[in-house]
């Protein structure tokens, strides 16, 4: 009956339904980007500019109104390179929520292991738990981030060699992981202290129930709420994040997509080329205003308390 209620209400908030709509599409056009790619006829590597004549100024600008866009190339192309933008944005997408989702699964995880355990044992366990909390919230994450990419390129790449696209992913989603759980182990922690003396619990440690039942079909399935509130609000956070990384250069690298680094690109272009800045500034603009709406959305949803 509580998720049926939860459902109801929320689908009763017009805007909640709406931004699932977007999440929606946007999910829907990173799952299918090759075989969108594919039905457009373009790639996201592919110099398609290049290899048409009049087509780019000798400044590597493109000649034609309106960055290029036309028939063959509906967003136009890159100054300079002439790849499509169309492709370019379905694939950064791919990229975006690939590194967004994964770390965000990982700190969902590790925030769950780590919160329920220290707000069930609490003693010396909950202490030291606070004391790493401290630490990782004091420690600048994003200078981290910005030394950490230089760093691996020395030690793990040869010279002269580009940095795996495998490494790239997984810097990122460690860097993200190691700082990203404890906002929800934290709550976690607070929500289960509580939880624990509640009559359930006692009733289950009174018929002699073990640790792991407690824990696992007691606890458990009374914090599933804020752990999907924070996935929610957590994803277009790293999503902000690995374009802002990419924008500074310490992110994804090239041939990749990217939005950070195409929004770089189309900063440095604007009076020449405004249309390149405009197509992934507001792509990922609305991602994330639909995924925090969404997150709003759910969060009301899960409150007894709101009033509708």
């Amino acid at each position: 009956m509580a998720a049926v209620s939860v459902a109801q209400a929320f689908r009763r908030d017009r805007v909640g339904i709406v931004s699932l709509g977007v999440v929606g599409f946007f999910l829907l056009l990173a799952a299918a980007a090759p075989l969108l790619a594919a039905l457009y006829g373009k790639n996201p590597t592919e110099h398609y500019g290049q290899n048409q004549a009049g087509l780019l100024s000798p400044e590597g600008l493109p000649m034609l109104p309106n960055g290029g866009v036309s028939a063959q190339h509906w967003f136009g192309i890159e100054p300079g390179l002439g790849r499509d933008v169309l492709a370019q944005l379905l694939y950064g997408i791919r990229t975006s929520l690939l590194i967004a989702l994964a770390s965000a699964a990982v700190v969902a995880v590790i925030g769950v292991v780590v919160g329920v355990t220290v707000g069930y044992l609490s003693g010396l366990v909950d202490r030291a738990f606070t004391f790493v909390c401290n630490v990782l919230l004091a420690f600048p994450a994003l200078l981290l981030l910005l030394t950490l990419g230089p760093v691996v390129q020395t030690r793990f790449v040869g010279p002269g060699e580009d940095e795996p696209a495998w490494m790239q992913f997984t810097v990122l989603v460690l860097v993200f992981s190691a700082f990203g759980w404890v906002p929800l182990a934290m709550v976690l922690r607070t929500l289960v202290r509580s939880l624990r003396e509640r009559e359930f619990v006692e009733a289950a440690r009174a018929v002699g129930a073990s640790r792991r039942h407690i824990v696992f079909r007691e606890l458990l399935p009374n914090v599933w709420a804020p752990v999907l509130v924070h996935i929610t609000l957590t994803v277009p956070a790293f999503v902000t994040t690995e374009a802002a990384l990419s924008f500074l250069g310490v992110g994804i690298s090239e041939p990749i997509p990217d939005w950070g680094r195409m929004i770089s690109r189309g900063s440095e272009v604007f009076y020449d080329d405004p249309t390149y800045l405009v197509f992934p500034g507001v792509s990922l603009l609305v991602f994330v205003l639909a995924f925090n709406l969404l997150g709003d959305a759910v969060r009301d949803a899960l409150d007894p308390h709101t009033v509708r």
